[in-house]
């Protein structure tokens, strides 16, 4: 992860190489997913103190890019 983001923001999915694969709209800030990085999904809530969704970036927001 990198760069600084808020919710709802459009962000660059990039993989190993560095190279864009997708973008998405992100359901946490930059500084949220710091905190919850590797975390399982039922323990959002225990870590930010509220879990107001489930994914980073829903499928329905994010857009697969040719590569």
């Amino acid at each position: 992860m990198r760069g600084n983001f808020a919710f709802g923001d459009a962000v660059s999915c990039l993989g190993q190489d560095l190279r864009e694969f997708a973008r998405g709209l992100v359901n946490y800030s930059a500084r949220d997913l710091v905190k919850i990085k590797g975390a399982r999904t039922d323990t959002i809530e225990s870590i930010l103190g509220r879990k107001d969704y489930d994914e980073v970036i829903h499928r329905d927001d994010l857009v697969l890019l040719e590569v």
